[in-house]
């Protein structure tokens, strides 16, 4: 069978391409990291082609590999288009058809027992639902409902994200379950047709297997066996990882949820049990509205008291259901787990809350869920994830982790001491390519810069606004407005402008379009899809947004030629799980403010700067418009600076405008 390199060259060439020299380079590392076991940190820039890079060396091995991604988007390239190319092209090559599949989380399935059987549906679609709503076809809710049953009776995978038009999540929750609501296939009556099994036994016979950082974390932090034992893993989007695997392990408490478990016990234990945790929902709802938010290190009195009769009142719930479960048909065996389900949740959460682990960070936040409707929100995660990752994720299984932003400060220091690596990596004098860490330490790893085909320093400039005033929390100042207002007249639109709240993106809107006769779009105007899309289309446009615009913008081309960036991106100062944080590094005597705060900056920042270059033809600047940043003035701007990419590097306001004027002229 041919190597490594042979298979990539084939598979590209076939896609009309010729491989890159870092393309190659990293091919070639994970195949070597997945014969020997050594975990493989791998960066690799914006075009590299890292799909192919690990797709290759995936198919070509004896061992499965399932290959987690952090966005849905990815996902879907995988396998709509790289997976399937791959495999035809080398299959020939391989003398085998290697097999592929795809991998979600139960409740992205429609569950045939719910679509077939109307028992439960008030649950099962929601919050504060009614029945009439469903029996009503021509609500909103009864159409969506209706649509998803016709549908689920046609599909051949239950798949959500194959329903055309998207379903909103309240009828999606009317026809599908969660894990905890599942039966099992032995007891469900639709057991042998379930879609989430199909996918899961498909998946487990599968050479490859494509799923998500959210069930990637849910295996290794849950020690719940979703993924084919033993297979090795590709994480892409590593750079994600921490906070999708904090994500998963992170709960939360709401009056809503207390008192929707309670409206689901109505009618399947006895009433007055069920109107004890309807009491115990009350009392949280007033005790919450006295909590001031913010981080909690000690319950206060009230809170503490509404807490212990939540989980008390959730627990005698759970004891009335007794151990055996109820002989009848299968959608009110179904209903009554569900019922169970939704209270355990609430018994768990409020248990968690309590014991304030020193191992846990807990707070009390207040969200805007609806246009007219705030609510207060107990949440509790992990301190640090990275000893877990591990030992449940590097202990058990060979890992190759790969994004274009894994080197913080150049060094993967910082990255591989969050994922529970050993560090310091690289002993004085290695190169990159050489890092390793010795598995007396940890896991052994090593890690890999297999660089950028673009040329950075030709391609584009860092610019860093060093006479600006320091940025305030009173908003932007008339110095930054007049700044942006002179890059953005250079440039001729061409603009993206990444911004740290939503209310500086919105100041900043409306400063620009009293200013420059020039289309000036802000997140929240409409969809952001078809902002992006109205951005890339018209050339001479501004785009200006918060932090999905940060690492989720690909606009190659003449539409964006100046990427500004507002300020450090620092977490807030009142951030709960930043602060705790940054507070463990300082007291295990490191700094916290370094490892946490300027960490996280370096990874944002390298993200929004990714922006600019997005193919070898594009030119532009990146312009930072925090003095902090410029060289001396801070102990971090160094840091910073390192973290992104080689660009030209100048703190010359009047030379940047004549480059953007330039650059503007050359785009036409």
């Amino acid at each position: 069978m041919p190597g490594v390199p042979e298979l990539l060259a084939a598979l590209v060439r076939a896609t009309g391409g010729e491989p890159r020299e870092g393309q190659r380079r990293m091919a070639d590392a994970v195949a070597t990291a997945l014969a020997t076991g050594e975990h493989l940190l791998v960066q690799a820039g914006t075009g590299t082609g890292k799909s192919f890079a690990y797709l290759v060396p995936a198919l070509a091995a004896d061992e499965r590999v399932v290959v987690a991604t952090a966005t849905l988007a990815l996902q879907a390239q995988l396998v709509e288009r790289d997976v399937p190319r791959a495999v035809d092209a080398l299959a020939p090559l391989l003398g085998r058809t290697p097999s592929f599949a795809v991998l979600k989380g139960r409740r992205n399935y429609a569950c045939l027992l719910r679509v077939r059987d109307r028992v439960g549906e008030e649950q099962g679609a929601g919050e504060g639902a009614q029945p009439a709503l469903l029996e009503v076809p021509t609500s909103r809710l009864g159409r969506e409902v209706t649509r998803l049953r016709a549908w689920a009776e046609e599909t051949t995978t239950g798949d959500r994200d194959e329903v055309s038009p998207a379903p909103p999540d309240d009828a999606w929750r009317a026809v599908s379950v969660s894990a905890r609501e599942c039966l099992g296939a032995g007891r469900c009556p639709y057991g042998e047709e379930c879609f989430a099994e199909r996918a899961r036994a498909t998946a487990l016979e599968a050479d490859v297997v494509v799923t998500n950082h959210a069930l990637l974390a849910i295996d290794a932090l849950e020690g719940v066996p979703v993924l084919p034992e033993g297979a090795a893993v590709v994480v892409d989007e590593a750079h994600e990882l921490v906070d999708r695997a904090t994500g998963a392990a992170t709960d939360e408490l709401t009056v809503a949820a207390v008192e929707w478990a309670a409206r689901r016990c109505r009618g399947v234990i006895a009433g007055e049990v069920a109107d004890g945790l309807a009491d115990a929902a009350s009392g949280l709802s007033g005790a919450l509205r006295g909590a001031a938010p913010g981080r909690v290190v000690a319950w206060s009195p009230v809170l503490g008291a509404a807490l212990r009769e939540v989980r008390d009142a959730a627990h005698a719930v759970v004891s009335a259901f007794g151990g055996e479960r109820e002989r009848g048909d299968a959608s009110r065996e179904a209903d009554r787990r569900a019922t169970r389900g939704a209270v355990e949740a609430v018994f768990e959460v409020a248990e968690r809350l309590l014991a304030l682990s020193e191992h846990d960070v807990a707070w009390v936040e207040t969200e805007q869920r609806r246009p007219t409707a705030r609510a207060d929100v107990l949440r509790v995660a992990p301190l640090a994830v990275g000893n877990v990752l591990r030992e449940a994720l590097f202990a058990r299984r060979t890992v190759v982790l790969t994004s274009a932003t894994l080197m913080l400060g150049g060094s993967f220091d910082s990255v591989a001491g969050s994922l529970g690596l050993p560090v310091p990596a690289p002993v004085e004098g290695d190169s990159v390519d050489a890092a390793s860490v010795d598995a007396s330490e940890g896991p052994r790893w090593r890690g890999l810069d297999v660089g950028s085909p673009f040329d950075h320093p030709r391609q584009g400039i860092l610019y860093v606004a060093a006479h600006l005033p320091r940025p305030s929390r009173s908003g932007l100042s008339p110095a930054l407005l007049d700044e942006l207002t002179g890059l953005i007249r250079a440039a001729g639109g061409r603009t993206l402008g990444l911004f740290s709240s939503r209310r500086a993106a919105e100041e900043a809107a409306a400063a620009l379009r009293s200013r420059v006769a020039l289309p000036v779009l802000c997140q929240g105007d409409d969809a952001l899809g078809a902002l992006v899309r109205r951005f890339a289309a018209e050339p001479r446009s501004c785009l200006l947004g918060t932090l999905s615009l940060w690492q989720g913008v690909d606009v190659p081309g003449a539409s964006c030629q100046l990427v500004v960036i507002d300020r450090i991106p620092f977490p807030r100062p009142d951030d709960p799980l930043a602060s705790a944080r940054s507070a463990a590094v300082d007291a295990a005597g490191g700094n916290g403010f370094l490892a946490v705060s300027v960490a996280r900056a370096a990874l944002l920042l390298a993200q929004g700067a990714g922006r600019l270059l997005r193919s070898a033809s594009d030119r532009g600047v990146v312009a930072v418009l925090d003095p902090r940043m410029a060289p001396g003035r801070t102990s971090y701007s160094a840091f910073l600076v390192r973290s992104l990419p080689a660009f030209w590097f100048t703190t010359d306001p009047a030379q940047v405008r004549r480059s953007l004027a330039a650059i503007d002229a050359a785009a036409g």
